[in-house]
């Protein structure tokens, strides 16, 4: 139904930033929202940030200020801008579409972000 592939996880020195992409395809017509869960070892996956059709954007707590969920809906594409990374962001981070009319969560395979000196 729908595919998403993330890309842009890697190494960064806290302080720095990174910019995550995920690319869906498939069928998106009525994909309500796209956004971002992670999860770091041992640890529950977490909602990270959230963007709907109508561009309204949600975000934990622990990363409001510091991270932003920009979308290229042409390219079908939603990416995770990180910036002031802090070791406490490492974890694999998936992408997640929700189709609210099936109530269908679709998940990318996840992109390892590294936070480490």
């Amino acid at each position: 139904q729908v595919q998403l592939v993330e890309s842009g996880g890697g190494l960064v020195q806290p302080g720095g930033s990174l910019r995550l992409s995920c690319a869906a395809s498939g069928n998106m017509f009525n994909i309500n929202r796209m956004g971002w869960y992670r999860q770091a070892p041992g640890k529950e996956r977490e909602l990270v940030a959230t963007i709907t059709n109508d561009g309204s954007t949600n975000y934990a707590d622990s990363v409001k200020g510091r991270f932003t969920i920009p979308r290229d809906n042409a390219k079908n594409t939603v990416y995770l801008q990180m910036n002031s990374l802090k070791p406490v962001d490492t974890a694999v981070y998936y992408c997640n579409a929700f189709r609210r009319i099936t109530w269908n969560n679709y998940w990318g395979q996840g992109t390892q972000v590294t936070v480490s000196s």
